[in-house]
């Protein structure tokens, strides 16, 4: 096996804590095997833009060592940015301007739709890469298994504050998410209880209610997931009933984006992103909105959307991401490519890159979550590991 002297790593789709202490851990890793790392910006952008030459191009790539990532693991967001881009399903106004327009023509699958990757093995080619890391979610990876078909050897790190990427019962960002949720709404208790209101929590979770549950799990209050058609009437009754018996006269529900009301259209709107999603009409304002005109209750409504992707990673995400990164460098070290570190029935280990036609992996409703009374399942855990979900073992 010939010695591995070039490492590609990049970040794609949303940003999460916990990325940079990844960075930093292939980086350092890196450096005692003897290869050396380069930092890939904005996503898989930078393999479809960069301009490929003699000289490494600054604007796209960034050579990564011991002192230009020596504290990065202290901050939040990615110091290599990120991009929602898919290099198969790029429309014109997204294309990199240096390509000429014979080749454009040679890339163009539709009318005004284009598939770069030619493009981007030609300059994963040109930077001599051995591996290519791509730290993301669902959409990400999904393009990483396309570039593993390609020849390209290809390792997938899973991060999504929705903890719903095939493979694996865990993803960065995750409990820096629910870290982050629990103090929100209970900091938020003290005003929704002083106004003696009910309290509506929009959460992250288009397709999967990991987030809305757990966060229900430790803060002791009812949600609604995406698995699940919720029945509105049966809700605003329950909530009625607690916010009667609650000393402070409040009650509280976390709703995850993706949830809906039987009855009721899940409404989108926007154009829709590269990998096909349209942004889903806000459930909390909806809800919310509802609830105030069936009984005239006044309510509280807040998006925890955004919050809970800023700042450092807690503790729980700080140790997965850097063990993550090194679960990561000993694959390489033994020429394992084309897999996805994961954490499963709570041990690391690793698995096939996620199948794009299974879609997002969703909460096991079953065991974990309560569906006539809109809360999480606390019973019955003796022998189960952390966050266990329906995940089977790797292959």
């Amino acid at each position: 096996m010939n010695p591995v002297k070039r490492i590609g790593i990049l970040t794609g789709g949303g940003d999460v804590p916990g990325l940079n202490p990844v960075i930093k851990g292939v980086v350092f890793n890196a450096t005692e095997m003897g290869a050396q790392v380069l930092g890939i910006r904005r996503g898989w952008e930078g393999l479809t833009h960069m301009r490929a030459g003699a000289e490494v191009d600054p604007e796209y790539i960034h050579v990564l060592d011991r002192t230009n990532t020596y504290g990065i693991d202290r901050t939040g967001g990615t110091m290599l940015h990120t991009s929602r881009t898919n290099p198969r399903k790029m429309k014109k106004p997204r294309l990199p301007e240096h390509l000429p327009a014979e080749r454009l023509k040679q890339l163009e699958t539709a009318e005004g739709v284009y598939n770069l990757t030619p493009v981007v093995l030609e300059n994963i080619g040109a930077l001599g890469l051995d591996y290519l890391i791509a730290i993301g979610g669902d959409d990400t990876l999904s393009y990483a298994q396309v570039l593993e078909d390609a020849g390209v050897p290809m390792i997938g790190i899973p991060k999504t504050m929705d903890n719903d990427v095939q493979g694996s019962e865990y993803c960065i960002g995750f409990s820096t998410a629910i870290t982050r949720a629990k103090e929100l709404i209970t900091r938020q208790r003290t005003t929704i209880g002083s106004h003696e209101r009910i309290g509506v929590f929009r959460i992250f979770g288009r397709d999967a209610g990991f987030t809305a549950l757990y966060t229900a799990y430790v803060t002791g209050i009812r949600c609604v997931i995406p698995e699940v058609e919720f029945d509105i009437e049966r809700l605003i009754r329950i909530l009625l009933e607690d916010k009667k018996k609650n000393p402070s006269r409040y009650s509280l529900v976390i709703a995850s984006e993706g949830a809906v009301w039987k009855g009721r259209q899940v409404e989108e709107y926007g154009e829709a992103d590269a990998f096909g999603h349209r942004k889903k009409v806000d459930i909390g304002q909806a809800l919310g909105e509802e609830i105030r005109r069936r009984t005239g209750e006044e309510t509280v409504i807040s998006d925890l959307t955004y919050d809970l992707r800023s700042g450092e990673a807690d503790a729980l995400d700080q140790m997965v991401a850097i063990t993550f990164a090194n679960v990561a460098m000993d694959l390489i070290r033994e020429g394992v490519h084309g897999r996805l570190v994961a954490v499963q029935e709570g041990k690391y280990t690793h698995a096939p890159l996620p199948d794009p036609k299974l879609g997002a992996r969703t909460v096991d409703v079953a065991r974990l979550y309560h569906v006539e009374r809109y809360r999480p399942r606390y019973s019955q855990k003796l022998g189960m590991p952390l966050l266990l979900s329906s995940i089977q073992p790797s292959s």
